[in-house]
């Protein structure tokens, strides 16, 4: 339980600050350090990173910044992709799944160092709308992604997300930002459905700790993440990144009865 509110802070500070991205630790969080096996730590995952999600929604909800109609079609293609993540997930083993999700944190820590603040808008039409018409088969594809990674991983993709939303639709980083926690939120519980049958045997008290932890940490944290500097932040975290992937992989190479029930 004390491992379980200590690393829903690390988490939920980490959600706060860095918006995107900080969900990408919440499994190995919850299979390295609090000792859940992989098959109740991914839908726990979810439940953590859509409860954080939701959190984190409501102040922008006043903000008036977000995009429902990208959010829908972001978030109606990952429905069903997260089902047939799901699926794919059960039938590999949870050694080669740790092991895939730290090939997952490599590249996430990679894009995160190499990323800047430039904003494409190759969908913007001149009058500043969406053109939906060409770039709907690619929002589409990048929604399923998404929905896909979060039915296997428990992630919950807002590192797809918020540069998609950014580079491919040409919205502004609080629009991005806003509307991918909408796209967070349904493509974990829609994750969360599909683990289904995994549900009843979650430790729902540690869980509640981890979640309550995370939320009020990403509360906190998000007062004051305009006055910490994001691009040494990022970087900073890319690292964290990069060497807990390391830890995953040391974790499921050496040590195989920790990733099982």
């Amino acid at each position: 339980m004390a491992a379980a509110l200590a690393f829903g802070l690390v988490i939920g500070v980490l959600l706060g600050l860095l918006g995107a991205g900080g969900s990408i630790l919440a499994v190995p969080a919850l299979v390295v350090g609090v000792g859940l096996p992989m098959a109740t730590a991914v839908p726990a995952s979810l439940v953590v990173v859509g409860a954080s999600a939701l959190a984190g929604l409501v102040p922008r909800l006043r903000q008036r910044s977000v995009r429902w109609r990208v959010a829908l079609v972001f978030g109606g293609a990952g429905l069903p992709a997260a089902f047939v993540g799901t699926a794919a997930g059960r039938l590999v083993p949870d050694r080669w799944l740790m092991l895939a999700f730290a090939l997952l944190m490599v590249v996430v820590a990679v894009r995160m160092l190499r990323s800047g603040s430039q904003e494409g808008g190759a969908c913007r039409t001149r009058a500043g709308g969406v053109d939906w018409r060409s770039c709907l088969p690619k929002a589409l594809a990048a929604g399923a992604g998404v929905g896909f990674l979060t039915g296997m991983f428990g992630v919950g993709g807002g590192f797809v997300v918020v540069p998609a939303l950014t580079l491919l639709l040409g919205l502004t980083a609080g629009e991005a930002v806003s509307t991918s926690l909408v796209v967070v939120a349904v493509n974990a519980a829609s994750g969360l459905a599909a683990h289904a049958s995994a549900v009843s045997g979650l430790d729902y008290q540690t869980i509640a700790v981890f979640a309550a932890a995370a939320v009020a940490a990403s509360l906190a944290a998000g007062r004051v993440a305009g006055n910490v500097p994001a691009a040494p932040l990022r970087r900073a975290f890319a690292v964290l990144v990069l060497a807990v992937a390391g830890g995953v992989a040391a974790a499921a190479l050496t040590a195989p009865g920790l990733l099982t029930a």
